[in-house]
């Protein structure tokens, strides 16, 4: 049996940066829940960070270029957290290393998870095409990584794994 990470705020967990869930309906998701093939992730609650704290955005770049160390991450409120980000997707590569885990679903649009899709660092609700701190760190290594969009992708990936 294959395992696949999840970000905790899919599965109803209140780890988002507004204290709240993001739940996700799918049969594919109940599928793998009743066959206890989830490993669940909150990469910056597992770095450390406060539920609920203040938004924080990719500056200029994406999780790539946070990885590369050519920008960082910032909250709204000025507090620079990219060694909390980085961190985190540390965390979540240790536990696919641990669980042999190749596929990823993760939260869209998070400065973390997102995997096709950022917020563009300016706190105004933009998003761009890019990929979060964590998705890129997997990918690096090999994960296969979906959004929460593309359970059923995600789900063929499984499959072939």
């Amino acid at each position: 049996m294959h395992y696949v990470l999840v970000s905790a705020c899919l599965l109803g967990k209140k780890v988002r940066y507004d204290g709240q869930a993001l739940t996700v309906a799918d049969e594919i998701l109940e599928q793998w829940r009743a066959e206890k093939r989830i490993v669940s992730v909150c990469p910056e609650v597992e770095a450390g960070m406060s539920t609920p704290r203040p938004p924080a955005e990719i500056i200029a770049g994406d999780g790539a270029s946070v990885l590369a160390g050519e920008t960082q991450v910032w909250e709204n409120e000025g507090r620079d957290v990219t060694a909390d980000f980085i961190e985190g997707a540390s965390i979540a590569l240790e536990r696919c290393r641990r669980f042999g885990i190749k596929v990823a679903v993760l939260a869209e649009s998070s400065p973390s998870c997102g995997s096709t899709t950022i917020y563009d660092g300016h706190f105004a609700g933009h998003k761009v095409a890019g990929m979060g701190v964590t998705a890129a760190l997997l990918r690096q290594h090999g994960v296969r990584v979906f959004s929460q969009h593309d359970i059923a992708r995600a789900h063929l990936a499984l499959l072939d794994a």
